[in-house]
């Protein structure tokens, strides 16, 4: 498997690239900037890029879509509620072959509502739901502390504790972690009721 994470943009974006070396086919993961770098490393890698997969709909993980879509003829996948046009509709437990790589769909509303989790191969692209560090906001359009609550205690933190955290911003101390280290370090992660992460979350 190719895994590279790329930083893209001066909003400390990361997009990502997954791929199958075999079948020389490529997923690339919330190409918001520098698209053009973004589809010179697949072509140097002999990568065709067969998708592209947001982890969410806001402006700074979609804006190159159009654009890789137009120069590879790559299907735009994202979940069954963005509004946005997209070729593929997922919803939680769904997975999309790039190759022989398995990547699953773990739907984490709580960011937004249509906010998506890629895991495949012992890692997982966390988006805007979970960084390093810290955790997504939730106070702007569509975000919902009691979803996020429910996303990252009843979902993230369900997972083993090796598996790698790749987030979709460079907002930390590392540029990945994993759950069992954002479980023990992670000040949003502490344990807490619902209410009480929904008034954690108010607090300014």
């Amino acid at each position: 498997m190719i895994f590279k994470q790329v930083q893209v943009g001066t909003f400390q974006n990361f997009a990502y690239i997954i791929g199958d070396e075999s079948a020389k086919e490529a997923a690339i993961v919330d190409p918001a900037w520098e698209v053009d770098k973004l589809l010179r490393m697949c072509d140097e890698m002999g990568l065709k890029v067969s998708y592209v997969i947001n982890t969410h709909s806001h402006h700074d993980h979609i804006e190159g879509d159009d654009a890789v879509k137009k120069k590879t003829g790559a299907k735009i996948v994202m979940h069954s509620s963005a509004v946005q046009r997209k070729d593929v509709s997922v919803k939680d437990g769904d997975t999309i072959r790039i190759g022989a790589i398995e990547v699953k769909m773990i739907h984490t509303p709580g960011h937004c509502p249509d906010h998506i989790l890629l895991w495949f191969d012992g890692k997982i692209l966390t988006g805007d739901t979970l960084f390093v560090g810290e955790c997504g906001r939730t106070d702007l359009a569509g975000g919902n502390s009691g979803d996020m609550y429910d996303s990252l205690f009843n979902k993230l933190l369900k997972l083993p504790d090796s598996v790698e955290v790749y987030p979709g911003h460079d907002y930390g101390p590392e540029k990945s972690s994993t759950i069992g280290h954002e479980r023990e370090t992670n000040y949003t992660l502490k344990p807490r009721s619902r209410t009480e992460f929904i008034q954690f979350m108010a607090e300014p």
